[in-house]
């Protein structure tokens, strides 16, 4: 019998409060489950002053815009230029 989203979500989702709070934002479900695991580890506060060491996707040139596209799936990456692969990968 096939387990529903929420029941493989839970077993692998270890702070689920911080989880559905990044899905509501927007956030992927691989980002709001990455975040959430991390938060479980470690005071919420920590994690939240963790971040900015990859920089933010204005930074990176438009071959690795679409490298990152074409490893989340994104269909038409070839065709955009680079403020939609940004706007693409910011709403994967």
């Amino acid at each position: 019998m096939a387990r529903s989203d929420s029941e493989q979500r839970s077993s692998s989702v270890k702070d689920e409060e911080v989880y559905q709070a990044l899905r509501d934002e927007g956030a992927s479900k691989e980002k709001s489950a990455r975040i959430a695991n991390a938060s479980a580890n470690q005071s919420r506060s920590e994690v939240g002053r963790k971040g900015g060491e990859a920089g933010t996707y204005d930074d990176w040139t438009v071959d690795e815009l679409t490298q990152r596209a074409r490893e989340l799936g994104i269909e038409g990456r070839s065709t955009m230029n680079k403020d939609e692969l940004i706007r693409a990968l910011r709403h994967h």
